[in-house]
């Protein structure tokens, strides 16, 4: 157990019997422990000057146990400063490493992965690299052929570490079977969705450290290779662009049923999900389609928010909406 802050399984052992004791001799401590007296002594030696344990001056010579609340928690402090200062070092460290790497040969800061399963690979890896955040522009196609037909086990786990997600998804991705289900589970755990009319490229952006752009080309139906993007001019014109979309896209937002300050009820859950579609531009038809409802139903949802907040467009619609603060 207290091997994390320096003690060996001896010196535990030994602490742990002079604990028992209160205090004790070192013969006391060697039948005690079983060890031989040239182990003991070092070990008692230690612990003396680990501040564990102080030594009598009379005779024989008794070894004191120092109270563990105050003799562990000196050791926990100094281990805590040290590992502050490793820290602090490690991000000197990276300043130089990202200044270095940003001017290494053109080559080296871009990687070309080929392969369903290295793309997929790439992405796993990166994604527990992470200490911060991913941020990702998400559309079809995708490496992973269960995609968002089943949540993201590793971003869950992230979320639930304390990473924060943002995901900007394409329009055209909110057709697919399970994505709203998908993002639900997601967003429950904290990410932070959004939809876009139209994402320029698939990315994905760990940190400021390290980007994933899959290659695709016209006519593609599967993800089978991608570049890998190092710290470097271009990673930062990816991360400016991430932000730049992300200002201007459509917040997902799960509104569950209430009543706002005026007396009005609020969006229903099924509302909510309508009405974020429908900003972010999409049809009757990918509605239908992300709700699992009829496009006969969605129109009818469509008539029934016009009449509701006293509009003749969907335009207006979504003036009234953002108005009311719905999205």
């Amino acid at each position: 157990m207290l091997e994390v802050i320096g003690l060996s399984q001896q010196d535990e052992a030994v602490y742990d019997a002079l604990v028992r004791r209160t205090q004790a001799t070192m013969s006391e401590l060697v039948r005690d422990c079983h060890l031989p007296a040239a182990a003991a002594r070092r070990t008692l030696r230690s612990l003396v000057e680990l501040g564990l344990a102080t030594r009598s001056t009379g005779r024989p010579i008794r070894y004191v146990a120092v109270s563990p609340d105050s003799g562990l928690e000196a050791i926990l402090r100094e281990r805590e400063a040290a590992l502050h200062d490793v820290r602090s070092h490690v991000r000197t460290l990276m300043k130089m490493y990202r200044a270095g790497t940003r001017f290494a040969h053109p080559g080296e800061l871009i990687e070309v992965v080929s392969g369903r399963d290295e793309v997929n690979h790439h992405w796993l890896q990166m994604q527990q690299n992470t200490r911060a955040q991913v941020r990702g522009f998400d559309c079809p196609p995708y490496a992973a052929p269960e995609a968002h037909t089943e949540p993201n086990h590793v971003e869950l786990a992230l979320l639930r570490r304390g990473v924060k997600y943002r995901v900007i998804y394409d329009k055209s991705a909110i057709e697919l079977p399970g994505w709203l289900d998908d993002v639900t589970a997601g967003m429950q755990h904290g990410e932070q969705a959004r939809i876009a009319a139209q994402l320029p490229m698939k990315l994905a952006i760990s940190d400021d450290r390290m980007a994933i752009i899959p290659l695709l080309r016209l006519g593609d139906d599967a993800v089978t290779a991608s570049y890998l993007i190092h710290p470097s001019p271009l990673l930062d014109a990816l991360v400016a662009l991430f932000e730049a979309v992300w200002a201007r896209s459509v917040p997902v937002r799960l509104t569950a049923p209430g009543v706002d300050d005026s007396g009005t009820e609020e969006l229903s859950e099924e509302e909510s999900r309508l009405l974020t579609l429908l900003a972010s531009g999409a049809t009757d038809k990918a509605a239908s389609r992300a709700l699992g409802w009829s496009e006969r139903t969605v129109q009818r949802h469509v008539t029934k928010l016009m009449d509701r907040v006293g509009a003749q467009t969907r335009f207006q619609i979504a003036m009234e909406a953002t108005r009311r603060g719905w999205i």
